[in-house]
């Protein structure tokens, strides 16, 4: 059962649904020049940049492996926000790395990386961030799909439609409109979704109340649930990968990098990570005290009755709580909110994947010079290429394990070598292509060598703990320690030019 209503909540879905595609579309107009499709022409403001960068980091995909962290670590599954927050924070402020890439006026990461590197690291860089990009977006469709179909009480048979219908929404606009939409719809998915997060959680908060949101996780993992370094499952290695994750993504992630880049300026682009750096703690935590509230008032009889998938139960804990708890009027503003949150990291994940592809890897074949119009063109068929992907491999990807886990290996793909590569160019004078070569070839080797394992070798994820003590977090901390030793080791091994006298 659910409280959804077709004809309460269902016409103010409708009423958001067409607001949006309207805005989205009314920009397209103004999209003459690639740089206008890609970065918003470099004129984004402080409070819309906040406010993009906000909607775009928080997802259905967000809301559901944050709830899932909250039922299962308690509170303790919040500290990649809060490690994140300040990282945002200290970078914003102090401009490490940010304001050098800002001030270079590049597109892209890997652009600033041909200056120093040469052409091949950036053709290279831009594979492997878009390897790691589009794996880790892969899950987006499948995991908003479930919410949706949850919540609204769909038979499981409607996840395909709900799927597609997620997906043309998103790309009409964003191939029509590039980052001009994108940043226009954020700002009002950002409304939207801050009311609905605020309404569910006031609800929530006075029908479970806090103490016994407190008692369920004291009761359930004990003092763990507020100490990640206690916790049987997390530890001293879980933070210390998720340490590295958070800082390599607020250097390098593209999608975060992308709003830096379309800012008016330097200082516009650092204001903008101070702003939302406190939105990260709470990014991870009103999910995460949804996701414990369903653990106080779900039994595991009517989880396991309800999910869809009972391996993994624990991810659709809080849509199928919400489902039976959320009144008919709110439910609407709900679901209206994460579509809000889907639709706006959708589209800014699309964008900004499409411009490495069409600026960094693609540029080899671009070596004459491209009209506007080819390029609008080039990088619209991107964008629909991209979205192909997504609906197929959501659709056959089978995701085991934690839905976060997942998230910061596939993106650690390429967090750990791009990071590093990022800092040696701004602040090594030693740094060369020898030593950025093997940093992105050692920094991708470990997290896809964990993911092929996981899904080749018998028991997965259990054998490899089990039989080999290798672990999720020990992958991505190698990755990232070996890739800087690979990048100062090989510039070191580069033979330097003879001195002329």
């Amino acid at each position: 059962m659910t409280n959804f209503s077709w004809l309460v909540d269902g016409s103010i879905v409708g009423l958001y649904l067409v607001v949006t595609m309207a805005a989205g579309l009314m920009v397209r107009k103004y999209v003459g020049k690639v740089e206008h499709f890609l970065v918003a022409g470099r004129e984004m403001n402080l409070y819309l940049g906040i406010a993009s960068l906000a909607a775009t980091e928080f997802g259905i995909v967000t809301c559901m492996y944050t709830a899932q962290s909250g039922y299962e670590y308690g509170f303790a599954g919040s500290t990649p926000g809060i490690l994140q927050a300040l990282a945002m924070l200290v970078i914003g402020v102090t401009g490490f790395c940010v304001k050098p890439l800002r001030d270079s006026g590049v597109m892209t990461i890997p652009e600033l990386f041909e200056v120093r590197y040469g052409p091949f690291i950036r053709w290279l860089s831009g594979v492997v961030i878009v390897l790691g990009g589009l794996l880790n977006m892969g899950v987006f469709l499948r995991v908003g799909g479930e919410f949706l179909v949850l919540v609204s009480g769909l038979n499981e048979k409607y996840l395909v439609i709900s799927m597609t219908a997620l997906l043309l929404m998103v790309a009409i606009y964003t191939i029509l409109g590039g980052m001009l939409s994108v940043l226009v719809t954020d700002f009002l998915q950002f409304i939207v979704m801050s009311l609905g997060l605020l309404a569910v959680t006031y609800l929530i908060l006075w029908n479970v109340g806090w103490t016994k949101i407190i008692d369920t996780v004291q009761q359930t993992h004990g003092a763990g649930g507020f100490n990640p370094f206690i916790h049987p499952k997390l530890g001293f290695e879980y933070v210390l990968a998720q340490a590295f994750v958070q800082i390599a993504a607020t250097l390098t992630w593209q999608t975060t990098i992308a709003r830096l880049l379309a800012a008016k300026d330097t200082w516009t682009g650092q204001k903008v990570y101070i702003g939302t750096s406190f939105f990260f703690v709470c990014r991870f935590l009103i999910p995460g005290i949804w996701g414990i509230a369903a653990l106080a008032m779900l039994s595991p009889d009517i989880l396991a009755s309800r999910a869809t998938d009972p391996s993994n139960a624990t991810l659709q804990a809080m849509p199928i709580y919400l489902s039976t708890f959320v009144p008919i009027g709110l439910m609407g503003l709900l679901v209206a909110a994460m579509l809000a949150a889907d639709m706006s990291t959708d589209s800014s994940y699309m964008i900004t994947w499409a411009a490495v592809i069409y600026n960094d890897i693609l540029a080899p074949f671009r070596r004459n010079k491209t009209s506007e119009a080819t390029g609008l063109l080039i990088n619209r068929m991107i964008v629909a290429a991209i979205g192909v992907f997504l609906f197929f491999y959501g659709l056959f990807y089978k995701l085991e394990g934690g839905l976060w886990d997942y998230l910061t290996t596939t993106g650690t793909v390429y967090l750990s070598s791009m990071s590093v590569l990022l800092i040696a160019c701004c602040y090594w004078k030693g740094a060369n292509n020898w030593g950025a070569a093997a940093a992105i070839v050692v920094g991708a080797v470990f997290p896809i060598g964990y993911l092929v394992l996981e899904k080749t070798i018998p028991g997965g994820a259990t054998t490899l703990h089990d039989s080999y003590g290798f672990t999720q977090d020990r992958a991505k901390i190698s990755a990232f320690a070996l890739s800087a030793v690979s990048m100062v080791l090989f510039s070191l091994l580069k033979p330097r030019p003879a001195a002329q006298n």
